[in-house]
């Protein structure tokens, strides 16, 4: 008798359904998030279970390991390609723990990639990475705007992260303008800090493979923009057509169209979020570092703007990684740009 086990898991709690191959409901139950009585409360059915589906949130690695630990075969659901009938009166944690019963019995469950645990705390490093150099690029921002009010002038980044303490006094002028432009300037220098130690850290515990060598080819991109490409792709064989990654790495488009009118947007963050931004940093440093993607840039800015025409030139670096990851070849500028 197969049966399959749906998870809808929260922060505190998940409701367990498991249904037979006909459908008919065995179990539902309310279970605290505390492994050993989740695994006690399986265990009359464990010989049976085929599959175990577990709706992707933010707290799963416990539990998807713990279950797989003990022989199960889990998916992990994809909440955002998944969609009940629309006209359900009520919905509560009991149908949708069961819809991911159902969903898994007649084999049309959306999964999303596990990825591997042993790789898991060092791709979390480069996340929390990521949110540093976002914090800082706004405590930059914000000491900017400060001195563009103050003094008219607008600064690059690298000459404001060069500023000492009376060049700024200088520029802001009033003493309360000068205190809170150096919390600014400390909060960077305490962020660059860190950022330093984290990358020191990633370095130590993990090296690029042969094959994501090659991305350093690409102009502006270093070791760790490549270690975090690298750590968030996983398996490129996942991946049938550079299509299919570009999309992934959220630098698809995402509109709806009928009879050339455009009539609204599709999910434009379906995919990882961090591959999306690890690609427009790639985009940046490689309009510094590489004439023909400059000229990309300056051709489509021209028809629309910045941001728009960084998101194109990401589009573009995210499909030749994807040849350069698939075919094992360096960068060629001429492939990407004719």
């Amino acid at each position: 008798m197969e049966l399959y086990c749906g998870i809808d898991l929260h922060s505190n709690n998940g409701y367990y359904g498991i249904v037979q191959k006909n459908g008919k409901r065995m179990y539902d139950q309310r279970l605290p998030n505390d492994l050993p009585l989740i695994l006690q409360s399986l265990e009359p059915f464990r010989k049976n279970v085929k599959s175990v589906a577990v709706e992707s949130t933010y707290n799963w690695y416990w539990l998807v390991d713990g279950l797989m630990d003990k022989g199960y075969d889990v998916k992990l659901a994809n909440p955002s390609a998944m969609r009940q009938y629309e006209g359900l009166k009520n919905v509560n944690d009991r149908t949708d723990a069961f819809f991911l019963a159902e969903q898994l019995r007649l084999g049309v469950l959306p999964a999303g990639h596990i990825y591997p645990k042993a790789e898991r705390p060092v791709r979390d490093m480069l996340r929390r990475r990521m949110m540093f150099v976002q914090q800082r690029t706004a405590q930059i921002i914000s000491l900017n705007n400060l001195i563009i009010r103050q003094s008219g002038m607008n600064m690059k980044m690298r000459s404001i992260l060069r500023l000492e303490p009376d060049e700024l006094g200088k520029l802001v002028g009033e003493e309360e303008c000068l205190f809170i432009g150096r919390q600014n300037m400390d909060t960077v220098r305490f962020l660059s800090e860190k950022i330093k130690m984290i990358e020191g850290r990633v370095l130590e515990q993990v090296e690029l493979k042969p094959e994501y060598e090659l991305l350093t080819s690409i102009p502006g991109v270093g070791k760790i923009l490549a270690l975090v490409i690298m750590l968030e792709t996983g398996d490129i064989g996942r991946f049938l057509k550079s299509g299919n990654y570009t999309s992934y790495c959220r630098c698809a488009n995402a509109d709806c169209y009928s009879n050339n009118k455009k009539k609204a947007e599709n999910n434009r963050k379906n995919g990882n979020k961090y591959l999306s931004w690890a690609f427009v940093e790639a985009a940046h440093h490689c309009i510094a570092a590489c004439d023909k993607a400059k000229r990309f840039y300056e051709r489509k800015k021209s028809k629309s703007n910045g941001a728009v025409a960084t998101k194109a030139l990401a589009s573009k670096l995210s499909k030749a990684a994807f040849h350069i990851l698939r075919e094992g070849t360096p960068f060629d500028e001429k492939k990407i740009f004719g």
